[in-house]
């Protein structure tokens, strides 16, 4: 399968689940996610989905600052509800890296690994999505700031003509690589940029 090279350079995610440690998947139930796994997931690679890449590794970094994050023992709250815009979008790239889901996820064994109840929209958070440690109740606000990153100029005629059917093979390679740069300067040129991802602690009450 060939894809575009700045995917490799993208942060890569580790997080330790215990349920994959505990059914032998993987050794220590670590898994390490590269952006590719999440292009897979989605079907296709956008802003939306890099920024939600961004957006969780930035909560997990935050939450876990010495340790590894752990894949189902997260809570994620979204501003929005779940079909406002590109919410669900960026829903189902935080369920694929913390295992977080409404009520289809795993039930568990012997009460353990149980990922439902861990997925909520249209709750009152300031930032776009609120992720909140179940162990100790730590939690931080993230939100994007993908005007950081405009998009050229050209893309808007060459996505109408791409998307009628009137472009050229070349317009429309044009348009797809134009697509993809605004996706490589928000996973590599602005990675480590904090103007991107907003990240806030969330003093406890």
């Amino acid at each position: 399968m060939r894809y575009p090279d700045f995917y490799d350079k993208a942060p890569v995610i580790t997080l330790r689940d215990p349920l994959a440690g505990f059914l032998g998947a993987t050794e220590d139930g670590l898994i390490e996610y590269r952006y590719i796994d999440a292009v897979k997931a989605a079907g296709h690679s956008c802003p939306t989905v890099a920024s939600a890449w961004m957006m969780t590794l930035r909560a997990l970094e935050a939450l876990y600052p010495n340790d590894v994050a752990e894949r189902g023992a997260v809570r994620a709250g979204f501003r929005q509800e779940a079909t406002s815009g590109v919410t669900g979008v960026i829903a189902n790239i935080v369920t694929f890296l913390t295992g977080a889901t409404r009520d289809t996820g795993f039930k568990g064994l012997g009460g353990r690994f149980d990922r439902r109840n861990l997925l909520f929209f249209s709750e009152g958070v300031e930032g776009e999505i609120r992720f909140t440690r179940k162990d100790t109740g730590a939690a931080v606000d993230v939100a994007a700031h993908l005007e950081l990153v405009p998009a050229e100029p050209r893309m808007r005629e060459l996505m109408g003509a791409s998307i009628t059917g009137l472009a050229s093979v070349e317009e429309q390679r044009e348009f797809g690589r134009l697509w993809q740069e605004r996706v490589r300067v928000i996973l590599v040129d602005l990675a480590t940029d904090p103007r991107l991802i907003d990240v806030r602690p969330v003093r406890a009450v």
